[in-house]
């Protein structure tokens, strides 16, 4: 199977506490054309340990244009801020975090996993025959 390089990038992002408070955070997003539907998302804090979650490169897309997403993950425009801002929020059992994160990097992101994995293409870059053989061990 071909090697592809992996796509990372830092966003800085606010985590919106209140109305008029808000925490400022990073995220790298990493993407990794081995595993084609999927980008993980790694958040930082001062306090915390980095907190990863992975969410479908398709949902962040199509988030870009409107709402996408329900359960744990949803994303959506942020209304009234032009293309400059968009949300996404992250359901745990511990609770719940609302993300304002900037259009632009989400958007340079996205076209750097397209050029590599263009959308539609990636079940061709899965090595199927490994996936199996995983499949096979765990049963």
């Amino acid at each position: 199977m071909e090697s592809l390089k992996t796509v990372m990038q830092g966003v800085a992002v606010e985590l919106v506490v209140s109305r008029t408070y808000s925490l400022s955070m990073c995220m790298s997003l990493r993407y990794e054309p081995t595993d084609p539907y999927v980008v993980r998302a790694t958040f930082f804090t001062d306090t915390d340990e980095p907190a990863e979650w992975v969410l479908g490169r398709d949902l962040l897309a199509d988030g870009l244009r409107g709402s996408a997403g329900c359960g744990d993950i949803r994303v959506w425009s942020a209304v009234g801020r032009g293309d400059h801002a968009m949300y996404i929020v992250l359901g745990a059992p511990a609770g719940t975090a609302l993300l304002e994160v900037p259009v632009r990097d989400v958007r340079a992101f996205l076209e750097d996993t397209e050029a590599l994995v263009p959308r539609g293409t990636e079940s061709g870059h899965i090595d199927w025959e490994l996936e199996l053989a995983n499949l096979f061990a765990k049963g």
